[in-house]
C-alpha cells in the first residue's frame, strides 16, 4: 500500500460517521467573523499597514510616481547587486534610472542563475493593513514565484490607496485562488532551531516595500 493509499484511507475512516449533505461548501462554512476591525480611514489604514509591516522588520519607504525611479536607484545602489532581477510587466519608468544589469524572468532560468542575483523589482497584487501582508499572484509585474524567492534582496512596490485592504477577508475577494498566491509577512525568517531566529532560509533576507501614493 502506497503513502496516499493510507493517507486516503485515514481520512475515509474519520468520515465515514459524517453524514452526507450537498450544501455547497460556499453556504456550509459559517462567515460571520468579522470583515475588518475597527472603523478606520483610508490614511490610517495605509498608516496600519506600514507599522505592521516594519514590525515584521521590512523596511518601509513612501514616495510618489515621480520619485520612485530615484527611490529604486538608491536602494539598489545601497545594496550594491550588479544584477537586478525584472519581472516582463514592471513598468518600464520604474527602473528607468537604475544602473544594474537587468536580468528577466525567463522560464528556462537555472535555480545556480537566479542564486547570482542580488535584487528583485516587483509589483504586488494587494497589501493587507491588519497583518502586515504583501500577497503576490504571479501577474505580469511580479513574474514567476522563483524570482521572488531566490534573491536575497527584494523591493515590492504597493500603489497606494488602490491596492490596499484592512483585512485578509477583504484581500480574498480580490484574489483568484487559481492563480500562485504568495503571501509574504516581512523578510523569510525561521526559529525552528532552538528558537533562535534566522532570515533569509526560504525567501529574501530584505523586503523592502515602497508605498507608491
Amino acid at each position: 500500500m502506497s503513502s496516499r493509499e493510507r493517507i486516503l484511507g485515514r481520512v475515509r475512516r474519520a468520515l465515514a460517521d459524517v453524514p452526507k449533505d450537498d450544501t455547497p461548501y460556499e453556504r456550509a462554512v459559517v462567515r460571520d467573523y468579522l470583515r475588518e476591525h475597527g472603523d478606520r480611514t483610508v490614511e490610517r489604514t495605509v498608516d496600519l499597514l506600514a507599522e505592521n509591516l516594519a514590525d515584521y522588520r521590512a523596511v518601509v519607504h513612501r514616495t510618489d510616481f515621480e520619485e520612485l525611479p530615484y527611490l529604486v536607484m538608491r536602494l539598489l545602489a545601497e545594496r550594491g547587486s550588479p544584477y537586478v532581477l525584472v519581472p516582463p510587466g514592471l513598468p518600464p519608468e520604474w527602473m528607468s534610472a537604475a544602473d544594474p544589469t537587468r536580468i528577466h524572468d525567463r522560464a528556462v532560468s537555472t535555480p545556480q542563475e537566479l542564486d547570482r542575483v542580488g535584487s528583485v523589482v516587483t509589483g504586488c497584487a494587494v497589501a493587507v493593513a491588519e497583518t502586515g501582508t504583501i500577497v503576490l499572484d504571479g501577474s505580469p509585474d511580479q513574474g514567476r514565484r522563483r524570482i521572488t524567492l531566490v534573491p536575497d534582496h527584494h523591493i515590492c512596490v504597493v500603489r497606494v490607496p488602490e491596492q490596499v485592504v484592512s483585512s485578509v477577508p477583504q484581500a480574498l475577494e480580490r484574489l483568484d485562488p487559481a492563480r500562485p498566491l504568495t503571501w509574504i509577512s516581512g523578510p523569510s525568517a525561521t526559529s525552528d532551531i532552538e528558537l533562535d531566529r534566522v532570515e533569509g532560509v526560504h525567501g529574501p533576507r530584505t523586503l523592502e516595500v515602497v508605498l507608491l501614493s
